[in-house]
C-alpha cells in the first residue's frame, strides 16, 4: 500500500541506540506538545500530566533510577534528546472532571447555562472508581492513547522514539515526586535522532501479523 500514513508507520522503530550530538529543535517540540495536548481520552477526561526531561540536571536523576533494574535503557537517558514521563491521576474525582467542563466552557464547546448537564458523562469514570476511590485502571488506559497519539506524531515529524515500560516505576516515582504531584508514571517515553551505524533496529524489515490474523469485517 501507498500512502502517507503507512510510510511513516513503515518507517517508525522501536530506537536500540541515539545520536547523542542530536536534539529536537524546538519547533517541532511545539508541534509534539500541542498534539499531546489533543490527544483522545475518555469523555475528555485529560487525566494525565506528561513531565518532560531536557535538562542535564533531571537527566541525571532519571539516570539514578535504574540503579536496579532495566539498566539496558539507562544509556538513553542522556543519548536521547528528551526523556517524556506519562504519568496518570489515580484518584480522578468530580473535581478534576470540573475543570473539563469549565474548560469546555470557556472555549465555546458547552453553554454556562448546561454546566451541569455536562457532568452527565461523569458516570463513565464512577462506573471505573472502586470502593477506595481508586480510578487506576481507567486513568492508565487513558494515558495508553495518549501514548500512542506521540508515537503516530514523532512519525509525522521523523523524529525516533522508544517507549519505555523498562523502568523502575518505584524509583522514577519517587525520584519526581514533587513534578508528578500525586500522578503516577508507569511509562516513559525517549525521543531524539538513531545513532546512524550503531541502531541495529532501524535496518531490520518491519514484522506484523497479516491483515486477516487480527481483522474480522462483519
Amino acid at each position: 500500500m501507498v500512502h502517507p500514513i503507512i510510510d511513516d508507520l513503515l518507517w517508525r522503530h522501536a530506537t536500540k541506540k541515539y545520536d547523542a550530538s542530536k536534539k529536537v529543535p524546538q519547533q517541532d517540540l511545539d508541534v509534539l506538545f500541542e498534539a499531546m495536548r489533543l490527544s483522545a481520552s475518555s469523555i475528555n477526561s485529560q487525566p494525565w500530566k506528561f513531565v518532560v526531561i531536557e535538562s542535564d540536571e533531571s537527566k541525571a536523576r532519571m539516570q539514578k533510577t535504574f540503579i536496579h533494574k532495566h539498566q539496558y535503557n539507562q544509556s538513553h537517558v542522556f543519548a536521547s534528546s528528551h526523556i517524556i514521563l506519562f504519568a496518570y491521576n489515580p484518584h480522578y474525582t468530580r473535581e478534576d472532571y470540573a475543570q473539563v467542563v469549565d474548560k469546555g466552557i470557556k472555549d465555546g464547546r458547552t453553554k454556562p447555562e448546561d454546566r451541569e448537564n455536562a457532568f452527565a458523562a461523569f458516570k463513565f469514570a464512577e462506573f471505573n472508581t472502586d470502593e477506595a476511590g481508586n480510578t487506576s485502571c481507567w486513568t492508565k488506559a487513558q494515558t495508553y492513547l495518549a501514548l500512542g497519539n506521540t508515537l503516530h506524531v514523532l512519525a509525522r515529524l521523523r523524529i525516533d522514539s522508544t517507549p519505555l515500560e523498562g523502568i523502575d516505576i518505584d524509583l522514577v516515582n519517587d525520584e519526581f515526586k514533587a513534578e508528578l504531584d500525586g500522578y503516577q508514571c508507569d511509562v516513559a517515553l525517549a525521543i531524539g535522532y538513531h545513532h546512524p551505524t550503531e541502531d541495529y533496529n532501524a535496518e531490520l524489515p518491519k514484522s506484523r501479523l497479516s491483515l486477516e490474523r487480527i481483522l474480522v469485517r462483519l
